[in-house]
């Protein structure tokens, strides 16, 4: 049964009462109460290992004092010095000279209420602070919590109770290896009521596999992860492969958990990823940059029953799939006011997925993406889902994109079909995400203008409201819905008319929202005065966040004589493997010197193989090259944003020969730079690197 903070006082008496008492006798009464006595810990370790008396007192340690599970008694007397009781339990940092954690085996869960982990009580904490791309700026940490070399552990940290918080820590490198049975989830910090094996094969704990509770009083309330780097260590560089966390947050079971103000990033899967419910969660204010760079690519990944949660005020950039994913999700969540760009560096998806009903999209500011804006599933079957106000730019697909079930293959589901035909008949509502609403339909390609003002006409269902917005980056019939001009009813015929104030030129879309139903895809474009081609967004290879509106860009200024630059074009690699050798390294450091000289060129990195296994083993080996090339230039510090990923797998080989020296020239790695500005660029196909089997 859990206990309140306030519970736990009345059973230990008042605060007046816990500082006069000595510990000896605050321990006995804890014991003769079952309730941990609240204390406040000062570790001044980052040792880790057996828990010894000695004159250290390890975070370790110092999580089983404030459980209860570790006595006073087993202490030393320096240790005792460092344990003082408290109003509620907290645990401090004051560490000298090495200040990074290595654990050689995963620490106790958390299982006091209110709890504090402070990493932020460590002197030097918050003297530097990164603020280049910070949403809200987040102190750099100085205690670090990792695992040690060689050392297995899955978890940072495992949160069992209500009311904890973690603050300021760095918190890295947690993952599972692979072996023949499944392990339970590795992150940085699991949230759950009850802590895991690391085996998720039978035999298990009791208790392990109730997971879905039928009370909410299982799982821990009110949980709060707050101003830590996750995924990355206090140096903010990428940490090495073997070092990667495989999740940050996975909030598996958990009520009212507060996510905010984290900077989240190089995760091999997600970011932040739930599990069987996360009610009434809170994501905010985090900067979340290059996570799911091996595994699930999504930086958020909604499962479960996540009624009530909300994501906003967040920057997603530079991920390897969708910014928000949902999968079979219950209840509805709220996104908004969030920045979401430059995902899908390695799959074409949607800047942001849904699945399910009642969900609500507004505000956000969605642009270059490989994929539609937002798009959402035809099955399960998904109505309700309004998507509103949003800026939308540089997207490879429509700016809200229902699903249909005709189109049910794999890459329908990631990044969805295209435009939907009209519905034509009340017994269709199920052909598509959100009950078929239909697309308005204006009633002409182009409106005259008169004065800077035009009157739209057209159809839509009967008592949709309609959003009529700006459009840039037109693709044939259509473009990305960038700018909110007004909103206007359908009437019950399902004809609407509005005054908008535009010039000549302007192309304007527009989306129809039913109050049952949710909302449509766009329309057809349609232009005031003249049809052109509308606006384009510039390239803006860039995860950072800009307090105004950022200027335009000036023209480039082209030189009198063209600039010729000669860059190595492949890497190479050996048979069935996707290691970058020391050669291939040295051809990469010249790559790496030409994208920090010219921060303005973009890079899509192709990986290819010799034609010796299947297509889809080949697809896959192709992709592994390209990850590892684009993983070594991440180390070096070239931005996510500025790469893509693209693997071509056997087709695309360099010869039609046989031999041996003719397949390494195909095991390779291919960089095609794009927006040079007035760069000449000779491309040298290298082979000093070339890997000939025996």
């Amino acid at each position: 049964m859990k206990s309140s903070i306030m519970q736990v006082s009345k059973l230990i008496g008042t605060a007046t009462l816990a500082v006069t008492l000595p510990l000896t006798a605050f321990a006995s009464m804890a014991q003769a109460q079952q309730v941990p006595t609240p204390y406040s810990v000062i570790v001044n370790s980052a040792s880790d290992g057996a828990v010894r008396p000695d004159d250290e007192l390890t975070l370790r340690e110092a999580i089983e004092v404030v459980n209860g599970t570790l006595p006073l008694t087993e202490l030393s007397t320096a240790e005792q010095a460092r344990v003082t009781p408290a109003a509620s339990p907290a645990i401090s940092f004051s560490l000298a000279n090495d200040t990074t954690i290595a654990l050689v085996e995963p620490l106790p869960a958390i299982m006091t209420p209110g709890t504090l982990i402070d990493g932020a009580s460590q002197p030097g904490y918050g003297a530097i602070s990164t603020t280049d791309t910070m949403v809200t700026p987040v102190p750099t940490p100085v205690v670090a919590i990792t695992p040690a070399t060689e050392a297995e552990v899955l978890r940072g940290l495992t949160i069992t109770a209500d009311e904890v918080t973690v603050r300021g820590l760095s918190l890295y490198g947690f993952s599972a290896r692979h072996r023949s049975t499944e392990t339970t989830p590795p992150a940085d910090i699991l949230i759950t009521h009850l802590s895991p094996p690391v085996d998720a094969g039978l035999p298990d704990p009791p208790g392990w596999r109730t997971l879905r509770p039928d009370e909410d009083s299982d799982a821990p309330v009110g949980v709060v992860i707050e101003d830590n780097w996750l995924g990355i260590s206090p140096s903010g560089q990428m940490p090495p492969e073997e070092q990667l966390s495989a999740l940050g947050v996975f909030v598996f079971n958990g009520l009212d958990t507060v996510i905010q103000r984290n900077r989240i990033e190089f995760h091999e899967g997600s970011g932040i990823i739930t599990g069987a419910q996360a009610l009434g969660m809170a994501v905010t204010e985090n900067t979340m940059r290059a996570n799911g760079v091996a595994g699930i690519p999504d930086a958020i990944r909604l499962d479960g029953n996540i009624d009530g949660s909300e994501i906003y005020g967040n920057l997603v950039c530079g991920t390897d799939g969708s910014g928000v994913f949902m999968f079979k999700p219950q209840g509805s969540a709220r996104i908004y006011n969030n920045d979401i760009r430059y995902n899908g560096r390695r799959f074409r998806r949607a800047a942001v997925y849904l699945m399910g009903n009642g969900h609500e999209v507004t505000d956000n500011v969605i642009q270059h993406q490989p994929g539609p804006g937002v798009a959402i599933a035809s099955y399960p079957r998904s109505e309700g889902n309004v998507i509103r106000n949003n800026t939308f730019a540089a997207l490879n697909g429509l700016s809200v994109d229902l699903g249909h079930n005709d189109n049910s293959g794999i890459q329908d589901f990631q990044r969805k079909d295209g435009p939907n035909p009209p519905r034509n008949s009340s017994l269709r509502r199920r052909d598509t995400a959100n009950g078929s609403v239909n697309a308005p339909e204006f009633d002409d390609y182009v409106f005259s203008v008169s004065g800077g003002q035009a009157t739209l006409t057209g159809v839509a269902d009967p008592g949709t409201a309609i959003d009529i917005y700006t459009v840039v980056d037109r693709q044939g019939y259509y473009g990305a819905l960038n700018g909110y001009v007004t909103t206007v009813s359908a009437d019950e015929t399902g004809s609407f008319s509005v005054d908008v104030d535009a010039p000549d030129g302007t192309l304007l879309s527009a989306i129809a929202t039913d109050e049952i139903y949710g909302t449509s895809e766009p329309s057809a474009i349609a232009a005031v005065g003249t049809l052109g081609d509308g606006p384009t967004s510039p390239a803006m290879p860039s995860c950072e966040i800009a307090q105004d509106p950022p200027p335009p860009e000036p023209e480039p200024e082209l030189p009198t004589d063209p600039v010729i630059l000669r860059i190595p074009r492949n890497i190479h690699f050996a048979l069935d493997k996707s290691d970058i050798t020391s050669e291939a390294a040295a051809i990469m450091d010249e790559i790496v010197a030409f994208l920090q000289e010219y921060s303005f060129i973009t890079v899509e990195l192709q990986g290819h193989t010799d034609p010796r296994a299947s297509d889809a083993y080949n697809q896959a080996l192709g992709e592994r090259r390209a990850l590892a090339a684009r993983n070594y230039l991440l180390q070096q510090g070239i931005a996510p944003e500025r790469m893509r990923i693209r693997s071509f797998g056997e087709t695309q080989r360099v010869s039609t020969g046989t031999g041996r020296i003719d397949y390494a020239r195909d095991r390779r790695t291919e960089f095609i730079f794009t927006d040079t500005r007035g760069l000449d660029i000779i491309y040298e196909n290298l082979e000093i690197d070339l890997q000939i089997e025996p």
